[in-house]
């Protein structure tokens, strides 16, 4: 198989030389997740995989809780199905937060500290409350936690990553934070063998053909997991060696 003949299905499958799917839901599903650390690319990332879509339907797929942007993967914001969330986080962010312990260090964030962070941001979001980052900053304050120097951003980024809050809708152009529990109604949690077969079978589906590295990359995942998941997930995966690599 040619260089060529690989980006020609990896353009297909991605859904930019086909269109398969009709709405955000189904598409990010498929996708398993669509990087979204700029919040308009992110929605240009679904837009173009879609017939015909417009900037407001994906932005009534957010409103209508079908797809959640968060932080699930190598600390870096993705859209992802809001029935796929939680297992998500589970599996791959527990990773980043592990990783981030120098950094929370360096800004005197100690568990204590993120602990009372958490508490502050399900208090001022209780009752199905939404808050920009300013105004969640102002209670972090308010609750004697100091937010300035970016440790309120990595406050609210730690405890998304544990599961406590995710981006709604936005209010004009500022992002808004609400509590996941309150935003995403409950779903099927995973366990790990069945997330890592479910991460794997929609990774090779939706970016293949594709090496085990490259997934480990996509999913900040280590090479052990990554094997097992296509382990786990071979019945719905093809494998085939091409200039060596499997």
């Amino acid at each position: 198989m040619s260089g060529v003949n690989i980006a020609r299905l990896r353009l297909r499958n991605q859904q930019i030389a086909q269109h398969d799917f009709r709405t955000p839901a189904k598409l990010v599903s498929h996708l398993g997740a669509v990087q979204a650390q700029d919040y308009a690319g992110g929605k240009w990332a679904i837009g173009l995989r879609l017939p015909n879509a417009s900037e407001a339907d994906i932005e009534a797929a957010i409103a209508e809780r079908v797809i959640v942007r968060t932080w699930p993967m190598r600390g870096t914001l993705h859209f992802v199905p809001a029935a796929d969330v939680r297992w998500m986080l589970a599996l791959m962010a527990s990773r980043v937060v592990a990783g981030s312990a120098g950094r929370y260090r360096s800004l005197g964030l100690d568990e204590r500290t993120l602990e009372r962070g958490g508490e502050a941001l399900a208090i001022a979001l209780a009752g199905r409350r939404s808050l920009t980052r300013p105004e969640l900053y102002r209670a972090l304050d308010e609750a004697g936690i100091r937010s300035a120097d970016g440790r309120g951003l990595h406050i609210i980024a730690h405890h998304a990553q544990k599961g406590l809050v995710c981006f709604a809708s936005h209010a004009g152009k500022q992002p808004t934070f609400v509590l996941l529990d309150e935003w995403v109604p409950p779903a099927t949690m995973l366990d790990r063998d069945e997330a890592l077969a479910e991460l794997a079978k929609r990774y090779f589906t939706s970016h293949g053909p594709a090496s085990l590295q490259d997934f480990a990359w996509w999913s900040g995942l280590p090479l052990r997991d990554v094997r097992a998941g296509a382990e786990l997930a071979a019945l719905h995966i093809d494998r085939m060696r091409i200039n060596g690599v499997e």
